[in-house]
């Protein structure tokens, strides 16, 4: 379509076309605060968005505290609820320090560009979740993205990195960056190995816990807690507030010297609004919730396993979930679209993902298993997702 040379805006009409022709429109469905649906879509993971805990603490953080943090973290948006959840946050993963920010996509942003630069080397795993890629993207180093989950190509990368490197010069930093647990098929990264191939290189690993913190690991401690790798010297983790901790929000946890670098150097640190007293106590009162009742954390995963072993015997294909996400897969985005649409009228909400929210174009339902899901659910859930399944 040529662009009237008046009208700055009308590529944005093609591209709107390109996505028509293409099924690939999204649209804002706001739900009701009394929705009757089942809900398998939401990351709710322990289903504590809701609990009467989280939500007085909630409303008593506000009303003490005020609807916002009213600036920046460094000026006047600091709480002691913000150095509580800070403390308790870093003690229960077994880090040294921990740092809040106003959300996930934020803190991980910080964690990649802030620790590395111009002249560093990023090694990223190919199905990272968008924020990742973005802090990459922003971080002005050197990328090389490997293959997904493939220890072997990040030591290569870092084996010829150094190889290049000059006698004399200082050697070159590197961080090995990748998702704990992968957002859009549930799968865990190999993070032991990626620990082993990335320590003779001297390279630091970043880990994003927003699948893993709450499920994985000892009480719900993270995939990096689980994997021996908590509190280590030369590993950084990243988290969301807004998935099994049922509030909004991130955090950066690792050696205090990291933490103290952010706080100094952290773009979306420095120059954002601090999280709002609200979500920080409903966080924090979500973090004692899950340390004083740690078996959430298993329930999400046998509920998880629970739908993925009737899905499959079911004749679905579905793929096997190491923490809260199972993904089925579709055979076009339409009739992902149209699927997920007809569960919705059966009375259950899930996850749709198309391109181009998933790295292998492979478009499928997106289910979370919550804690909070009772057997009976479960049963009605599989029993919708298979009667409304594409037909061969």
């Amino acid at each position: 379509m040529p662009q009237d040379r008046d009208d700055a805006f009308a590529w944005i009409d093609a591209q709107r076309e390109r996505r028509d022709r293409a099924g690939l429109v999204r649209r804002l469905s706001p739900r009701p605060a009394d929705s009757p649906l089942l809900d398998l879509a939401s990351n709710d993971y322990l289903g504590l968005a809701r609990h009467p805990e989280v939500t007085a603490a909630a409303a008593a953080a506000a009303h003490r505290w005020g609807a916002g943090s009213t600036g920046s973290r460094l000026v006047t948006g600091s709480t002691e609820l913000h150095t509580t959840l800070e403390r308790e946050l870093a003690e229960f993963c077994g880090f040294e320090a921990a740092l809040v920010f106003s959300s996930g996509y934020a803190a991980n942003l910080a964690a990649v560009s802030a620790l590395s630069g111009r002249d560093a080397l990023v090694v990223s795993d190919a199905d990272n979740h968008a924020s990742l890629i973005d802090g990459c993207r922003l971080s002005r180093a050197e990328i090389a993205v490997v293959p997904h989950a493939d220890p072997n190509a990040v030591r290569k990368v870092l084996g010829a990195a150094g190889e290049e490197a000059h006698a004399g010069e200082a050697k070159r930093r590197a961080l090995v960056v990748s998702d704990a647990v992968f957002s859009v098929d549930g799968d865990a990264a190999p993070l032991a190995a990626l620990a082993g191939v990335s320590r003779p290189y001297g390279a630091a690993l970043v880990v994003d816990e927003a699948h893993g913190l709450g499920v994985l690991g000892e009480g719900g401690r993270g995939a990096v807690h689980g994997a021996g790798l908590a509190g280590a010297p030369d590993v950084v983790v990243t988290a969301t507030l807004s998935k099994s901790l049922g509030s909004q929000g991130g955090a950066v946890l690792g050696p205090a010297r990291v933490i103290e670098h952010l706080v100094n150097s952290a773009r979306t640190f420095i120059f954002d609004t601090g999280l709002n007293p609200a979500a920080v106590g409903a966080a924090l009162a979500s973090l004692r919730l899950l340390r004083r009742e740690p078996e959430r954390a298993a329930r999400v995963r046998t509920v998880a396993m629970g739908l993925y072993g009737r899905l499959t015997a079911a004749g679905l294909a579905a793929v096997r979930p190491d923490a809260s996400v199972v993904s089925v897969r579709a055979p076009s985005p339409e009739e992902a679209v149209r699927w997920a649409a007809d569960c919705r009228a059966a009375g259950l909400m899930v996850g749709c993902f198309r391109p181009p929210s998933v790295p292998d174009g492979v478009s499928r339902l997106r289910l979370t298993a919550r804690g909070d899901l009772t057997e009976a659910q479960v049963e009605e859930a599989v029993d919708v997702i298979v009667r409304t399944a594409p037909t061969a």
